[in-house]
Protein backbone atom coordinates (compact mmCIF):
# COMPACT_ATOMS: atom_id res chain seq x y z
CA UNK A 1 0.00 0.00 0.00
CA UNK A 2 2.85 2.25 -0.20
CA UNK A 3 1.24 4.23 -3.40
CA UNK A 4 -2.09 4.99 -0.82
CA UNK A 5 0.59 6.00 1.50
CA UNK A 6 0.56 9.66 -0.28
CA UNK A 7 -3.43 10.12 0.82
CA UNK A 8 -2.35 10.45 5.06
CA UNK A 9 -1.80 14.05 4.22
CA UNK A 10 -5.37 14.26 3.42
CA UNK A 11 -6.21 11.88 6.31
CA UNK A 12 -4.31 14.76 8.13
CA UNK A 13 -6.50 17.07 7.25
CA UNK A 14 -9.51 15.63 7.67
CA UNK A 15 -8.32 14.00 10.58
CA UNK A 16 -11.85 15.12 13.10
CA UNK A 17 -14.37 13.62 10.49
CA UNK A 18 -11.79 10.58 10.80
CA UNK A 19 -11.63 10.38 14.20
CA UNK A 20 -15.29 10.91 14.71
CA UNK A 21 -15.63 8.04 11.85
CA UNK A 22 -13.65 5.67 13.72
CA UNK A 23 -15.57 6.45 17.21
CA UNK A 24 -18.99 6.09 15.79
CA UNK A 25 -18.21 2.85 14.14
CA UNK A 26 -16.75 1.53 17.19
CA UNK A 27 -20.19 2.58 19.64
CA UNK A 28 -22.02 1.01 16.71
CA UNK A 29 -20.54 -2.32 17.01
CA UNK A 30 -20.49 -2.04 20.82
CA UNK A 31 -24.06 -1.91 20.70
CA UNK A 32 -24.46 -4.68 18.57
CA UNK A 33 -22.58 -7.48 19.92
CA UNK A 34 -24.61 -6.34 23.31
CA UNK A 35 -28.09 -7.45 20.88
CA UNK A 36 -26.86 -11.27 21.14
CA UNK A 37 -25.78 -11.07 24.78
CA UNK A 38 -29.43 -9.88 25.82
CA UNK A 39 -31.09 -12.59 23.50
CA UNK A 40 -28.48 -15.11 24.97
CA UNK A 41 -30.06 -13.97 28.85
CA UNK A 42 -33.80 -13.95 27.05
CA UNK A 43 -33.18 -17.59 25.64
CA UNK A 44 -31.84 -18.57 29.10
CA UNK A 45 -34.39 -16.92 31.15
CA UNK A 46 -36.83 -18.65 29.17
CA UNK A 47 -35.19 -22.36 29.43
CA UNK A 48 -35.32 -21.57 33.02
CA UNK A 49 -38.96 -20.97 33.35
CA UNK A 50 -39.66 -23.60 31.91
CA UNK A 51 -37.66 -26.51 33.33
CA UNK A 52 -39.47 -24.88 36.46
CA UNK A 53 -42.84 -24.52 34.97
CA UNK A 54 -42.11 -28.73 34.45
CA UNK A 55 -40.86 -28.96 38.01
CA UNK A 56 -44.16 -27.52 39.63
CA UNK A 57 -42.81 -24.56 40.55
CA UNK A 58 -44.64 -21.35 41.02
CA UNK A 59 -41.03 -19.40 39.63
CA UNK A 60 -42.39 -19.00 36.11
CA UNK A 61 -45.55 -16.89 36.71
CA UNK A 62 -47.18 -14.33 35.16
CA UNK A 63 -44.10 -12.26 35.38
CA UNK A 64 -42.35 -13.77 32.35
CA UNK A 65 -44.14 -11.96 30.04
CA UNK A 66 -42.99 -8.91 31.31
CA UNK A 67 -39.41 -9.62 31.74
CA UNK A 68 -39.62 -11.11 27.51
CA UNK A 69 -40.60 -7.24 27.12
CA UNK A 70 -38.34 -5.48 28.78
CA UNK A 71 -35.79 -7.80 26.89
CA UNK A 72 -37.16 -6.52 23.56
CA UNK A 73 -37.38 -3.56 24.09
CA UNK A 74 -33.82 -3.38 25.05
CA UNK A 75 -33.14 -5.09 22.37
CA UNK A 76 -34.98 -2.28 19.83
CA UNK A 77 -33.48 -0.14 21.91
CA UNK A 78 -30.13 -1.46 21.16
CA UNK A 79 -30.79 -1.90 17.44
CA UNK A 80 -31.87 2.08 17.10
CA UNK A 81 -28.67 3.49 19.12
CA UNK A 82 -26.65 1.22 16.33
CA UNK A 83 -28.73 2.48 13.13
CA UNK A 84 -28.12 6.04 14.35
CA UNK A 85 -24.23 5.67 15.04
CA UNK A 86 -24.34 3.63 11.52
CA UNK A 87 -25.73 6.41 9.96
CA UNK A 88 -23.19 9.26 12.08
CA UNK A 89 -20.33 6.93 10.41
CA UNK A 90 -21.40 7.38 7.15
CA UNK A 91 -21.80 11.09 7.62
CA UNK A 92 -18.60 11.56 8.34
CA UNK A 93 -16.07 8.83 6.90
CA UNK A 94 -18.30 8.53 3.64
CA UNK A 95 -18.47 12.34 3.27
CA UNK A 96 -14.68 12.97 4.08
CA UNK A 97 -14.20 10.38 0.71
CA UNK A 98 -15.76 12.51 -0.48
CA UNK A 99 -13.88 16.13 0.15
CA UNK A 100 -10.71 14.02 -0.29
CA UNK A 101 -11.92 12.99 -4.06
CA UNK A 102 -12.77 16.61 -4.66
CA UNK A 103 -9.27 17.90 -2.84
CA UNK A 104 -7.28 15.10 -5.09
CA UNK A 105 -8.88 15.78 -8.53
CA UNK A 106 -8.53 19.41 -7.96
CA UNK A 107 -4.73 18.99 -7.33
CA UNK A 108 -4.13 16.61 -10.48
CA UNK A 109 -5.96 19.47 -12.15
CA UNK A 110 -3.77 21.81 -11.14
CA UNK A 111 -0.29 19.89 -11.28
CA UNK A 112 -1.53 19.10 -15.06
CA UNK A 113 -2.47 22.80 -15.95
CA UNK A 114 1.34 23.64 -14.34
CA UNK A 115 3.04 21.01 -17.07
CA UNK A 116 4.96 22.10 -19.83
CA UNK A 117 4.45 21.10 -23.50
CA UNK A 118 6.95 18.23 -23.97
CA UNK A 119 4.52 16.85 -21.42
CA UNK A 120 1.75 16.75 -23.19
CA UNK A 121 3.86 15.35 -25.94
CA UNK A 122 4.77 12.21 -24.39
CA UNK A 123 1.23 11.39 -22.84
CA UNK A 124 -2.22 10.73 -24.20
CA UNK A 125 -4.90 13.08 -23.46
CA UNK A 126 -7.30 10.24 -23.30
CA UNK A 127 -4.52 8.44 -20.41
CA UNK A 128 -4.60 11.81 -18.51
CA UNK A 129 -8.37 11.84 -18.59
CA UNK A 130 -8.89 8.33 -17.09
CA UNK A 131 -6.08 9.16 -14.61
CA UNK A 132 -8.02 12.50 -13.30
CA UNK A 133 -11.50 10.32 -13.51
CA UNK A 134 -11.36 6.97 -13.16
CA UNK A 135 -8.33 5.98 -10.78
CA UNK A 136 -9.76 9.08 -8.50
CA UNK A 137 -13.09 7.49 -8.07
CA UNK A 138 -11.42 4.21 -7.31
CA UNK A 139 -9.43 5.78 -4.86
CA UNK A 140 -12.07 7.20 -3.56
CA UNK A 141 -13.88 3.56 -2.70
CA UNK A 142 -10.38 3.28 -0.70
CA UNK A 143 -11.04 6.28 1.08
CA UNK A 144 -14.30 5.70 1.69
CA UNK A 145 -15.95 2.21 2.02
CA UNK A 146 -12.76 0.18 2.16
CA UNK A 147 -11.54 2.15 4.97
CA UNK A 148 -14.97 2.45 6.93
CA UNK A 149 -15.63 -1.17 6.13
CA UNK A 150 -11.90 -2.04 7.25
CA UNK A 151 -12.44 -0.46 10.58
CA UNK A 152 -15.29 -2.14 10.90
CA UNK A 153 -14.11 -5.29 10.42
CA UNK A 154 -11.37 -4.47 12.89
CA UNK A 155 -13.78 -3.20 15.83
CA UNK A 156 -16.61 -6.00 15.21
CA UNK A 157 -13.88 -8.69 15.70
CA UNK A 158 -12.18 -7.40 18.35
CA UNK A 159 -15.30 -6.93 20.33
CA UNK A 160 -17.10 -10.25 19.14
CA UNK A 161 -13.92 -12.30 19.65
CA UNK A 162 -13.37 -11.01 23.11
CA UNK A 163 -16.90 -11.58 24.00
CA UNK A 164 -17.15 -14.89 22.79
CA UNK A 165 -14.22 -15.88 24.35
CA UNK A 166 -15.33 -14.35 27.98
CA UNK A 167 -18.44 -16.76 27.83
CA UNK A 168 -16.95 -19.99 26.02
CA UNK A 169 -13.31 -20.42 25.60
CA UNK A 170 -13.68 -23.64 23.69
CA UNK A 171 -17.12 -22.82 21.95
CA UNK A 172 -15.34 -19.78 20.49
CA UNK A 173 -11.76 -21.21 19.16
CA UNK A 174 -13.77 -23.77 17.55
CA UNK A 175 -16.05 -21.40 15.98
CA UNK A 176 -12.99 -19.20 14.50
CA UNK A 177 -11.24 -21.92 12.93
CA UNK A 178 -11.91 -21.16 9.30
CA UNK A 179 -10.71 -17.80 10.15
CA UNK A 180 -7.10 -18.73 9.51
CA UNK A 181 -7.87 -20.68 6.48
CA UNK A 182 -9.53 -17.37 4.86
CA UNK A 183 -7.07 -15.01 5.85
CA UNK A 184 -4.38 -17.29 3.87
CA UNK A 185 -6.75 -17.22 0.90
CA UNK A 186 -7.13 -13.54 1.01
CA UNK A 187 -3.03 -12.85 0.86
CA UNK A 188 -3.33 -15.08 -2.41
CA UNK A 189 -5.75 -13.82 -4.31
CA UNK A 190 -5.18 -10.00 -3.45
CA UNK A 191 -2.21 -9.87 -4.71
CA UNK A 192 -3.72 -11.62 -8.67
CA UNK A 193 -6.01 -9.21 -7.98
CA UNK A 194 -3.44 -6.37 -7.82
CA UNK A 195 -2.04 -7.34 -11.43
CA UNK A 196 -5.15 -7.48 -13.20
CA UNK A 197 -6.51 -4.44 -11.51
CA UNK A 198 -3.37 -2.60 -13.23
CA UNK A 199 -3.79 -4.16 -16.95
CA UNK A 200 -7.43 -3.76 -16.46
CA UNK A 201 -6.53 0.25 -15.98
CA UNK A 202 -4.19 0.69 -18.71
CA UNK A 203 -6.39 -0.87 -20.98
CA UNK A 204 -9.16 1.79 -19.89
CA UNK A 205 -6.48 4.29 -20.60
CA UNK A 206 -6.29 2.91 -24.51
CA UNK A 207 -9.83 2.92 -24.24
CA UNK A 208 -10.02 6.90 -23.58
CA UNK A 209 -7.22 7.63 -25.74
CA UNK A 210 -9.24 5.99 -28.33
CA UNK A 211 -12.00 7.09 -28.46
CA UNK A 212 -11.20 10.79 -27.58
CA UNK A 213 -8.96 10.82 -30.84
CA UNK A 214 -11.99 9.44 -32.92
CA UNK A 215 -14.23 12.21 -31.79
CA UNK A 216 -11.87 14.94 -31.78
CA UNK A 217 -11.10 13.56 -35.60
CA UNK A 218 -14.16 12.62 -36.25
CA UNK A 219 -14.08 15.13 -39.51
CA UNK A 220 -11.27 12.98 -40.79
CA UNK A 221 -12.62 10.10 -40.13
CA UNK A 222 -15.53 10.69 -41.99
CA UNK A 223 -13.83 11.95 -45.05
CA UNK A 224 -12.11 8.93 -45.54
CA UNK A 225 -14.76 7.01 -44.86
CA UNK A 226 -12.57 5.21 -41.92
CA UNK A 227 -15.36 4.50 -39.46
CA UNK A 228 -15.63 0.65 -40.24
CA UNK A 229 -11.72 0.54 -39.29
CA UNK A 230 -11.45 2.66 -35.96
CA UNK A 231 -14.63 0.37 -35.20
CA UNK A 232 -13.08 -2.72 -35.17
CA UNK A 233 -9.78 -1.16 -34.19
CA UNK A 234 -11.95 -0.16 -30.82
CA UNK A 235 -13.30 -3.16 -30.78
CA UNK A 236 -10.64 -5.25 -30.76
CA UNK A 237 -9.56 -2.79 -27.89
CA UNK A 238 -12.82 -3.17 -26.02
CA UNK A 239 -12.42 -6.97 -26.32
CA UNK A 240 -9.19 -7.03 -24.62
CA UNK A 241 -10.54 -5.06 -21.86
CA UNK A 242 -13.77 -7.24 -21.42
CA UNK A 243 -11.27 -10.37 -21.12
CA UNK A 244 -8.92 -8.50 -18.59
CA UNK A 245 -12.24 -8.24 -16.28
CA UNK A 246 -13.48 -10.99 -16.70
CA UNK A 247 -10.68 -12.71 -15.29
CA UNK A 248 -11.00 -10.50 -12.30
CA UNK A 249 -14.36 -11.03 -11.95
CA UNK A 250 -13.71 -14.36 -12.20
CA UNK A 251 -11.68 -14.62 -9.60
CA UNK A 252 -13.79 -12.85 -7.49
CA UNK A 253 -16.52 -15.78 -8.40
CA UNK A 254 -14.79 -18.18 -6.93
CA UNK A 255 -13.35 -15.82 -3.66
CA UNK A 256 -16.99 -14.99 -2.49
CA UNK A 257 -18.19 -18.33 -2.40
CA UNK A 258 -15.32 -19.57 -0.75
CA UNK A 259 -15.98 -16.96 2.31
CA UNK A 260 -19.42 -17.93 2.65
CA UNK A 261 -18.26 -21.51 2.82
CA UNK A 262 -15.71 -21.04 5.30
CA UNK A 263 -18.61 -19.10 7.36
CA UNK A 264 -20.94 -21.50 6.54
CA UNK A 265 -18.63 -24.13 8.11
CA UNK A 266 -18.21 -21.57 11.35
CA UNK A 267 -21.87 -22.15 12.37
CA UNK A 268 -22.06 -25.72 11.77
CA UNK A 269 -18.97 -25.95 13.95
CA UNK A 270 -21.18 -23.52 16.25
CA UNK A 271 -24.29 -25.89 16.77
CA UNK A 272 -22.21 -29.18 16.23
CA UNK A 273 -19.78 -28.55 19.64
CA UNK A 274 -22.55 -26.04 21.20
CA UNK A 275 -24.90 -28.55 21.10
CA UNK A 276 -22.16 -31.05 22.59
CA UNK A 277 -21.28 -28.50 25.52
CA UNK A 278 -25.09 -28.08 26.07
CA UNK A 279 -25.54 -32.18 26.27
CA UNK A 280 -22.15 -31.83 29.11
CA UNK A 281 -23.81 -28.82 31.10
CA UNK A 282 -20.65 -26.88 29.93
CA UNK A 283 -22.82 -24.58 27.85
CA UNK A 284 -26.50 -23.43 27.91
CA UNK A 285 -28.78 -23.06 24.55
CA UNK A 286 -28.30 -19.58 25.26
CA UNK A 287 -24.42 -19.87 24.54
CA UNK A 288 -25.27 -21.20 21.38
CA UNK A 289 -27.84 -18.82 19.89
CA UNK A 290 -25.62 -16.15 21.03
CA UNK A 291 -22.75 -17.81 19.13
CA UNK A 292 -24.23 -18.30 16.21
CA UNK A 293 -25.78 -14.41 15.80
CA UNK A 294 -22.12 -13.43 16.50
CA UNK A 295 -20.68 -15.80 13.56
CA UNK A 296 -23.86 -14.07 11.26
CA UNK A 297 -22.87 -10.91 12.51
CA UNK A 298 -19.24 -11.55 11.04
CA UNK A 299 -20.28 -12.86 7.80
CA UNK A 300 -20.71 -10.06 5.74
CA UNK A 301 -17.59 -8.12 7.62
CA UNK A 302 -15.40 -11.63 6.72
CA UNK A 303 -17.45 -11.58 3.38
CA UNK A 304 -16.70 -8.18 2.30
CA UNK A 305 -12.68 -8.65 3.29
CA UNK A 306 -12.49 -9.49 -0.23
CA UNK A 307 -14.15 -6.81 -1.79
CA UNK A 308 -12.13 -4.32 0.46
CA UNK A 309 -8.98 -6.40 -0.62
CA UNK A 310 -10.26 -5.54 -4.42
CA UNK A 311 -10.93 -1.95 -3.99
CA UNK A 312 -7.60 -1.56 -1.91
CA UNK A 313 -5.76 -3.07 -4.65
CA UNK A 314 -7.30 -1.17 -7.33
CA UNK A 315 -7.05 1.91 -5.66
CA UNK A 316 -2.85 0.85 -5.05
CA UNK A 317 -2.43 0.48 -8.43
CA UNK A 318 -4.69 4.08 -9.46
CA UNK A 319 -2.94 6.37 -7.31
CA UNK A 320 0.54 4.36 -8.49
CA UNK A 321 -0.53 6.14 -11.64
CA UNK A 322 -1.81 9.46 -10.13
CA UNK A 323 1.29 9.15 -8.08
CA UNK A 324 3.48 9.17 -11.60
CA UNK A 325 2.26 12.21 -12.60
CA UNK A 326 2.37 14.46 -9.41
CA UNK A 327 5.88 13.12 -9.05
CA UNK A 328 7.21 14.74 -12.48
CA UNK A 329 7.87 17.81 -12.30
CA UNK A 330 7.41 20.41 -15.22
CA UNK A 331 10.66 21.44 -16.73
CA UNK A 332 9.68 25.30 -16.72
CA UNK A 333 8.88 27.11 -13.31
CA UNK A 334 8.36 30.43 -12.61
CA UNK A 335 11.78 31.87 -10.88
CA UNK A 336 9.98 35.13 -9.58
CA UNK A 337 6.90 37.10 -9.33
CA UNK A 338 7.50 40.63 -10.75
CA UNK A 339 3.94 41.86 -12.28
CA UNK A 340 4.99 45.05 -15.06
CA UNK A 341 4.74 45.90 -18.61
CA UNK A 342 7.37 45.21 -20.97
CA UNK A 343 8.86 47.61 -23.06
CA UNK A 344 8.76 45.06 -25.87
CA UNK A 345 12.88 44.64 -26.93
CA UNK A 346 13.66 40.99 -27.86
CA UNK A 347 16.71 39.72 -28.68
CA UNK A 348 17.79 36.21 -29.52
CA UNK A 349 21.64 35.68 -29.53
CA UNK A 350 22.82 32.17 -30.96
CA UNK A 351 19.80 30.40 -30.29
CA UNK A 352 19.34 26.49 -30.80
CA UNK A 353 16.83 24.51 -30.06
CA UNK A 354 15.99 20.72 -30.27
CA UNK A 355 12.93 19.47 -29.41
CA UNK A 356 13.42 16.92 -26.63
CA UNK A 357 11.07 14.16 -27.55
CA UNK A 358 12.02 13.10 -31.03
CA UNK A 359 14.97 14.44 -31.25
CA UNK A 360 14.54 16.93 -34.44
CA UNK A 361 16.43 20.14 -34.63
CA UNK A 362 14.28 23.01 -35.36
CA UNK A 363 16.55 25.85 -34.90
CA UNK A 364 20.20 26.43 -34.63
CA UNK A 365 22.09 29.88 -34.28
CA UNK A 366 19.16 32.09 -34.35
CA UNK A 367 19.94 35.96 -34.31
CA UNK A 368 18.11 38.81 -34.37
CA UNK A 369 17.19 42.01 -32.25
CA UNK A 370 14.22 43.32 -32.38
CA UNK A 371 13.66 46.84 -30.69
CA UNK A 372 10.38 48.24 -28.82
CA UNK A 373 6.95 48.99 -31.44
CA UNK A 374 9.06 47.26 -34.39
CA UNK A 375 7.43 44.74 -36.44
CA UNK A 376 9.24 41.89 -37.74
CA UNK A 377 8.03 38.91 -40.08
CA UNK A 378 9.27 35.62 -39.91
CA UNK A 379 9.05 34.32 -43.26
CA UNK A 380 10.26 30.51 -44.10
CA UNK A 381 8.42 27.38 -46.03
CA UNK A 382 6.34 24.62 -43.50
CA UNK A 383 8.62 22.40 -41.24
CA UNK A 384 11.12 25.57 -41.53
CA UNK A 385 11.34 26.18 -37.68
CA UNK A 386 9.01 29.42 -37.61
CA UNK A 387 6.53 28.25 -34.76
CA UNK A 388 9.54 27.45 -32.65
CA UNK A 389 10.48 31.08 -32.43
CA UNK A 390 6.97 32.06 -31.09
CA UNK A 391 7.02 28.52 -28.91
CA UNK A 392 10.25 29.98 -27.29
CA UNK A 393 9.22 33.49 -26.61
CA UNK A 394 6.06 32.10 -24.57
CA UNK A 395 8.79 29.83 -22.95
CA UNK A 396 6.55 26.93 -23.55
CA UNK A 397 9.81 25.42 -24.33
CA UNK A 398 13.90 26.07 -23.03
CA UNK A 399 16.44 26.38 -25.50
CA UNK A 400 19.02 24.36 -26.24
CA UNK A 401 21.28 26.85 -26.75
CA UNK A 402 21.80 30.35 -26.71
CA UNK A 403 19.27 32.18 -24.84
CA UNK A 404 16.74 34.91 -25.41
CA UNK A 405 16.74 38.31 -24.01
CA UNK A 406 13.58 40.58 -23.15
CA UNK A 407 13.89 43.88 -22.32
CA UNK A 408 17.65 43.05 -21.65
CA UNK A 409 16.94 40.50 -19.53
CA UNK A 410 17.19 36.59 -20.20
CA UNK A 411 13.43 34.97 -20.35
CA UNK A 412 14.40 32.29 -17.81
CA UNK A 413 14.28 35.59 -15.20
CA UNK A 414 10.93 36.66 -16.68
CA UNK A 415 8.52 35.95 -14.15
CA UNK A 416 5.91 33.72 -16.60
CA UNK A 417 2.87 34.17 -15.99
CA UNK A 418 3.84 38.19 -16.71
CA UNK A 419 5.25 37.48 -19.67
CA UNK A 420 2.67 35.34 -20.96
CA UNK A 421 -0.01 37.88 -19.71
CA UNK A 422 2.11 40.53 -21.62
CA UNK A 423 2.22 38.85 -24.74
CA UNK A 424 -0.86 38.39 -27.46
CA UNK A 425 -0.21 35.14 -28.97
CA UNK A 426 -2.87 34.40 -31.94
CA UNK A 427 -1.18 30.85 -32.71
CA UNK A 428 -1.24 28.58 -35.86
CA UNK A 429 -3.56 25.79 -35.00
CA UNK A 430 -6.51 28.10 -33.54
CA UNK A 431 -8.38 26.56 -30.47
CA UNK A 432 -12.08 27.93 -29.76
CA UNK A 433 -13.64 26.48 -26.02
CA UNK A 434 -17.08 25.39 -26.36
CA UNK A 435 -19.05 28.65 -25.13
CA UNK A 436 -20.54 31.51 -26.53
CA UNK A 437 -18.35 33.89 -28.85
CA UNK A 438 -18.53 36.54 -25.85
CA UNK A 439 -16.74 34.51 -23.81
CA UNK A 440 -14.14 33.67 -25.94
CA UNK A 441 -13.27 36.66 -26.99
CA UNK A 442 -13.11 37.66 -23.26
CA UNK A 443 -10.75 35.00 -22.58
CA UNK A 444 -8.05 37.58 -23.46
CA UNK A 445 -9.52 40.12 -20.68
CA UNK A 446 -12.01 38.26 -17.90
CA UNK A 447 -13.26 41.83 -17.05
CA UNK A 448 -13.66 42.90 -20.70
CA UNK A 449 -17.50 44.67 -21.25
CA UNK A 450 -19.52 44.23 -24.35
CA UNK A 451 -18.32 47.62 -25.87
CA UNK A 452 -14.71 46.45 -25.41
CA UNK A 453 -15.80 42.79 -27.19
CA UNK A 454 -17.49 44.80 -30.12
CA UNK A 455 -14.73 46.97 -30.43
CA UNK A 456 -11.78 44.66 -30.66
CA UNK A 457 -13.71 42.41 -33.18
CA UNK A 458 -14.29 45.02 -35.48
CA UNK A 459 -10.71 45.65 -35.51
CA UNK A 460 -10.22 41.74 -36.10
CA UNK A 461 -12.55 42.32 -38.73
CA UNK A 462 -15.20 39.85 -37.25
CA UNK A 463 -17.97 41.80 -35.95
CA UNK A 464 -19.86 41.78 -38.82
CA UNK A 465 -19.83 37.58 -39.30
CA UNK A 466 -20.98 37.48 -35.57
CA UNK A 467 -23.73 39.57 -36.05
CA UNK A 468 -25.08 36.90 -38.85
CA UNK A 469 -24.76 34.43 -36.20
CA UNK A 470 -28.14 33.09 -34.44
CA UNK A 471 -27.50 34.49 -31.45
CA UNK A 472 -24.65 36.86 -32.19
CA UNK A 473 -22.60 37.19 -29.76
CA UNK A 474 -24.38 34.92 -27.29
CA UNK A 475 -23.99 32.21 -29.90
CA UNK A 476 -22.00 29.18 -29.08
CA UNK A 477 -19.29 27.99 -31.06
CA UNK A 478 -19.58 23.85 -30.30
CA UNK A 479 -16.35 22.60 -29.25
CA UNK A 480 -13.50 23.63 -30.89
CA UNK A 481 -15.75 26.62 -32.72
CA UNK A 482 -16.91 23.13 -34.73
CA UNK A 483 -20.12 25.57 -35.88
CA UNK A 484 -18.31 28.33 -37.81
CA UNK A 485 -15.97 28.81 -40.69
CA UNK A 486 -11.88 28.83 -40.33
CA UNK A 487 -11.43 32.19 -41.18
CA UNK A 488 -14.35 33.37 -38.65
CA UNK A 489 -12.52 31.27 -36.07
CA UNK A 490 -9.37 32.52 -36.80
CA UNK A 491 -9.89 36.42 -36.16
CA UNK A 492 -12.42 35.24 -33.12
CA UNK A 493 -9.14 34.31 -31.76
CA UNK A 494 -7.28 37.39 -33.49
CA UNK A 495 -9.80 39.95 -31.51
CA UNK A 496 -8.79 37.38 -28.10
CA UNK A 497 -5.25 38.48 -28.40
CA UNK A 498 -6.07 42.28 -29.14
CA UNK A 499 -8.52 42.72 -26.17
CA UNK A 500 -5.78 41.71 -23.96
CA UNK A 501 -3.89 45.40 -24.68
CA UNK A 502 -0.34 43.36 -25.23
CA UNK A 503 2.79 44.89 -25.06
CA UNK A 504 4.33 42.25 -27.44
CA UNK A 505 2.27 40.39 -30.25
CA UNK A 506 2.87 37.59 -31.60
CA UNK A 507 0.61 36.14 -35.02
CA UNK A 508 1.71 32.22 -36.46
CA UNK A 509 0.11 32.57 -39.93
CA UNK A 510 -3.20 33.65 -38.01
CA UNK A 511 -4.30 34.86 -41.52
CA UNK A 512 -3.80 31.79 -43.35
CA UNK A 513 -7.88 31.67 -43.52
CA UNK A 514 -8.55 35.08 -44.54
CA UNK A 515 -9.35 36.85 -47.84
CA UNK A 516 -7.25 39.90 -49.14
CA UNK A 517 -9.79 42.34 -48.35
CA UNK A 518 -10.23 41.38 -44.94
CA UNK A 519 -6.93 40.61 -44.39
CA UNK A 520 -5.47 43.97 -45.04
CA UNK A 521 -8.16 45.61 -42.48
CA UNK A 522 -6.74 43.83 -39.60
CA UNK A 523 -3.38 44.88 -40.49
CA UNK A 524 -3.69 48.11 -40.88
CA UNK A 525 -5.02 47.99 -37.34
CA UNK A 526 -1.85 46.53 -36.62
CA UNK A 527 0.10 49.40 -38.10
CA UNK A 528 -1.99 52.21 -37.31
CA UNK A 529 -3.50 51.51 -33.57
CA UNK A 530 -1.04 49.02 -32.39
CA UNK A 531 2.46 51.42 -33.73
CA UNK A 532 3.78 51.66 -30.72
CA UNK A 533 3.86 47.49 -30.20
CA UNK A 534 6.33 45.27 -31.05
CA UNK A 535 4.96 42.46 -33.15
CA UNK A 536 5.79 39.53 -35.01
CA UNK A 537 4.15 38.34 -37.76
CA UNK A 538 5.05 34.40 -38.76
CA UNK A 539 3.70 33.74 -41.99
CA UNK A 540 4.92 31.78 -45.13
CA UNK A 541 3.49 35.00 -47.22
CA UNK A 542 4.72 38.35 -47.73
CA UNK A 543 2.47 41.06 -46.88
CA UNK A 544 2.94 44.56 -48.72
CA UNK A 545 0.45 46.23 -46.62
CA UNK A 546 2.62 46.09 -43.00
CA UNK A 547 5.66 48.33 -43.53
CA UNK A 548 8.22 45.54 -41.27
CA UNK A 549 11.33 47.16 -40.25
CA UNK A 550 13.21 43.88 -40.10
CA UNK A 551 12.14 40.73 -41.97
CA UNK A 552 14.24 37.86 -41.62
CA UNK A 553 13.81 34.67 -43.94
CA UNK A 554 14.40 31.16 -42.62
CA UNK A 555 15.35 27.65 -43.96
CA UNK A 556 15.83 24.70 -42.12
CA UNK A 557 16.55 26.18 -38.89
CA UNK A 558 18.43 28.91 -40.01
CA UNK A 559 18.57 32.67 -40.91
CA UNK A 560 19.41 32.45 -44.65
CA UNK A 561 18.32 36.41 -45.30
CA UNK A 562 17.61 39.11 -42.81
CA UNK A 563 16.54 43.15 -43.57
CA UNK A 564 13.98 45.16 -45.25
CA UNK A 565 11.41 44.40 -47.72
CA UNK A 566 13.80 46.91 -50.65
CA UNK A 567 17.04 45.20 -48.88
CA UNK A 568 15.60 41.55 -49.42
CA UNK A 569 14.57 42.17 -53.28
CA UNK A 570 17.45 43.67 -53.91
CA UNK A 571 19.63 40.98 -52.65
CA UNK A 572 17.72 38.34 -55.15
CA UNK A 573 17.87 35.50 -52.82
CA UNK A 574 14.96 33.36 -51.22
CA UNK A 575 12.75 36.61 -49.76
CA UNK A 576 13.19 38.03 -54.07
CA UNK A 577 12.10 34.42 -55.34
CA UNK A 578 9.20 34.10 -52.70
CA UNK A 579 7.47 37.44 -53.35
CA UNK A 580 7.87 36.90 -57.29
CA UNK A 581 6.02 33.60 -57.37
CA UNK A 582 3.09 35.06 -55.04
CA UNK A 583 3.35 37.64 -57.08
CA UNK A 584 2.37 35.74 -60.15
CA UNK A 585 -0.14 33.89 -58.48
CA UNK A 586 -1.77 37.07 -56.94
CA UNK A 587 -1.75 38.58 -60.61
Amino acid sequence: MKNLFYLNKYLVKYKWRFLLGIIFVALSNYFGVLIPQEIRKALDYVTEQIKLFKEGSDAAGGEINEVLIIFALTIVGFVIVKGILMYAMRQTIIVMSRLIEFDLRNEVFEHLQKMDLSFYKRNKTGDLMARISEDVNKVRMYLGPSILYGINITTLFTLTIYAMFRVNTTLAIYTLIPLPLLSISIYIVSSMINKRSSLIQKQLSVLNSTAQEVYSGIRVIKSYVKENQFGEYFAEQNQDYMEKSLSLARINAFFFPLMILLISASTLLTIFIGGVQVSKGLATPGNIAEFVIYVNMLTWPVTSIGWIASLIQQAEVSQGRINELLHEAPEIVNPTVNDHHLEGRITFNNVGFTYPNSGIRALNNVNFDLLPGQKMAVIGRTASGKSTIADLLLRQFEVTDGNILIDGKDIREHDLANLRRRIGYVPQDVFLFSDTVKNNIKFGKSDATSTEVELYSEHASVHEDILELPNQYDTTVGERGVSLSGGQKQRISIARAFIKSPDIIIMDDALSAIDTKTENKILSYLEKDLADKTAIIITHRIYNLLEFDKIIVIEDGHIVEDGTHNELLLKGGTYAELYEQQSIVEA
